[in-house]
C-alpha cells in the first residue's frame, strides 16, 4: 500500500498532518491503493516559499536549457508510458486504451513544448521617431499554482507543467486528492528529467483548504485551474481581488446536432463514444444530442441500442468499453442526475442504475443511460453531469437546432454531423462554443491546436498549442533610443 508524500525543495516529504482518505480503485472498493495525507496550511506556504527562493536562478537559466529537461521529460513520459497507464487505469477507472491515449497526449504535449523553448520571440517595432526602436520580449510571472482534476490526472498536470517551466516560472502543483498516484509518478519524471530543487513542488491536500491557501498567496503571481465552473469562479474572483494572473478551464454542456442527411452509423458511434467514452468523465464529452425530428426515432433507436452493447468492467481488462465513476461522490451524483431527469418528464430508455454481474456490484458502475424527449429547460439539458448520461432533444429544422444547442452557460466543444457545406459553415460561424467538430465526436485534440472554451467554460487564455505560453509570461516592451541627445517633449 502507498503512502503518499508532497515534494519540497528537491525533498519527498512526509505531511505532518493526521487528516487522511484512502485511495481506492474504483472498479472494485476492496482494492485500497493507498493513503493519502491531507496536508496542512504551514505545509502549503513552505511550498510556495521555495518556490518563490528557486525563481531569480531558474528565470535566469537560458530557455532552450529548460526546454532540454521538458524534453527529458518528454522521453521519460514514453519510456514508462506503460507503468503510467496501468497506475492511471487501476487509480481513476477509464479503460486501458483511454489510459494509453492520455499517456500519448502527455508526451505530444510534452515534446511541443520543450520545441516552443526556442521560439519564446518577441517582435521589433519601427519606431515613429529617428534614431529610435522598440521591441518586446516574453518574462515569466515568478511563482505560478497549478491546480488540477482527476480525470486526466497525467494529461492536465504535464500540459501545465511543461509550459510553466519553458516559460521560467516555478511551481507549486496541488492535484486532485483522488488521484495522488499519478501525481507522484509525473512530478518523479520532472525529477528525474533534472528540474532543480525548488522548481517544481507537489502538495497533496484538500482544495477547500490547500487550494486555497495557495491561491491567496501574495508570492503566486498567476494561478491555472481546471476544474468545476462553481469552484473556477470562486477562485477567479479571489485572485483578481489581488491582482493575480488567472487561467480557468472549467465546465461543458457539449451538443451534438445530427442533421437529416448525416451519416447515421458514423453519427451514432461518435454520439456513443463522445457520450460514454470515459466513463461521460470528460468536458468535452457529449451530454446533448440535438436530433432533426425526422430522423429522431431511428437515430433514438440505434443509440440505445448501442449503449446496451457497451462492455462495462474493470479498465485494466482489454475487452473493456466502459470503465466506473472515479469514487462515491461522482457515483452518487449521477445518480441523483438520473432521478432528476425522471422527475422532470424526460423519457429514459435504457439504463439509469448501478451496474450489476460479473462483479461490476464492487465498483462504481452505472450503466450508460439515455433519456429522450428532454427539453431545454430540464436540468439535465443544462447542468453538467460528468457521467455516461446522454439527453436527446428533438427539433424541427437547422434554425431551432442552433437555438437549442446554444442554450446553455457552457461553451467549450460541439459537433454537427452533415454532407451539407452551407450548413457546415452556418454552423461553424454560429455555435457558441470555443472548439468544434465536424462529423465527428465533440472529444479530442491535439497537442499542438490550442484548447478551451467561452462563456462559463473558460477565463483567461487558452491552453496548449500556439498559445500554451501566453498565460505563463508577461509581455515587456523596450524602447531604444541610441540618438544620444535629450529627446524634446513626451509623447506620453
Amino acid at each position: 500500500m502507498n503512502n503518499y508524500r508532497n515534494y519540497i525543495n528537491g525533498e519527498w516529504l512526509e505531511s505532518v498532518s493526521d487528516k487522511t482518505i484512502q485511495n481506492i480503485n474504483p472498479a472494485n472498493v476492496k482494492d485500497v491503493i493507498g493513503t493519502v495525507k491531507l496536508s496542512t496550511r504551514e505545509e502549503a506556504k513552505r511550498a510556495v516559499e521555495i518556490a518563490y527562493d528557486a525563481f531569480r536562478d531558474w528565470k535566469n537559466t537560458p530557455a532552450p536549457t529548460r526546454g532540454r529537461i521538458v524534453m527529458r521529460a518528454a522521453r521519460l513520459l514514453e519510456d514508462n508510458k506503460e507503468e503510467l497507464a496501468q497506475i492511471l487505469t487501476r487509480e481513476e477507472g477509464k479503460t486501458i486504451g483511454e489510459s494509453r491515449g492520455e499517456l500519448q497526449r502527455s508526451i505530444n504535449v510534452a515534446e511541443f513544448c520543450a520545441g516552443e523553448a526556442r521560439r519564446l520571440n518577441g517582435e521589433t517595432i519601427q519606431s515613429e521617431l529617428p534614431a529610435n526602436f522598440a521591441y518586446t520580449i516574453k518574462q515569466p510571472h515568478g511563482v505560478v499554482a497549478l491546480i488540477t482534476p482527476w480525470n486526466f490526472p497525467v494529461a492536465i498536470p504535464v500540459w501545465k507543467i511543461a509550459p510553466a517551466l519553458v516559460a521560467g516560472n516555478t511551481i507549486v502543483f496541488k492535484p486532485a486528492e483522488s488521484t495522488p498516484s499519478t501525481a507522484v509518478r509525473v512530478v518523479e519524471i520532472f525529477e528525474e528529467a533534472g528540474v532543480p530543487k525548488g522548481v517544481l513542488n507537489l502538495i497533496l491536500g484538500a482544495g477547500a483548504e490547500i487550494g486555497e491557501e495557495i491561491a491567496n498567496h501574495a508570492a503566486v503571481k498567476a494561478v491555472s485551474f481546471t476544474g468545476s465552473t462553481e469552484i473556477g469562479v470562486k477562485l477567479y474572483g479571489q485572485c483578481a481581488s489581488r491582482g493575480a494572473k488567472v487561467q480557468c478551464e472549467m465546465g461543458g454542456k457539449n451538443p451534438v446536432v445530427v442533421m437529416e442527411d448525416c451519416d447515421m452509423d458514423l453519427a451514432v458511434e461518435s454520439t456513443a463514444q463522445g457520450a460514454f467514452g470515459s466513463t461521460g468523465q470528460r468536458c468535452t464529452a457529449t451530454s446533448r444530442a440535438v436530433v432533426i425530428d425526422r430522423i429522431a426515432d431511428e437515430f433514438v433507436e440505434r443509440i440505445v441500442e448501442r449503449a446496451k452493447r457497451m462492455r462495462l468492467g474493470d479498465g485494466a481488462l482489454p475487452e473493456t468499453e466502459m470503465g466506473p465513476s472515479v469514487d462515491e461522490k461522482q457515483f452518487n451524483t449521477v445518480l441523483r442526475y438520473i432521478d432528476i431527469g425522471r422527475e422532470d418528464g424526460a423519457e429514459m430508455l435504457c439504463g439509469g442504475k448501478h451496474a450489476e454481474g460479473n462483479g461490476l456490484e464492487n465498483g462504481y458502475f452505472i450503466e450508460p443511460t439515455v433519456f429522450d424527449r428532454v427539453t431545454p429547460d430540464m436540468r439535465i439539458a443544462q447542468e453538467e453531469i460528468f457521467g455516461p448520461v446522454l439527453s436527446v432533444l428533438r427539433v424541427k429544422d437547422f434554425d431551432e437546432a442552433m437555438v437549442v444547442a446554444n442554450d446553455s452557460q457552457y461553451g467549450l466543444t460541439s459537433s454537427i454531423f452533415t454532407g451539407d457545406p452551407n450548413l457546415i459553415f452556418r454552423f461553424v460561424q454560429e455555435i457558441e462554443t470555443g472548439m468544434t467538430h465536424i462529423n465527428s465526436p465533440t472529444t479530442g485534440g491535439e497537442a499542438h491546436i490550442p484548447f478551451g472554451g467561452i462563456k462559463m467554460t473558460g477565463i483567461g487564455e487558452r491552453e496548449q498549442g500556439s498559445t500554451a505560453l501566453d498565460f505563463y509570461t508577461e509581455l515587456k516592451v523596450v524602447y531604444v533610443d541610441y540618438t544620444g541627445r535629450k529627446r524634446e517633449g513626451n509623447l506620453y
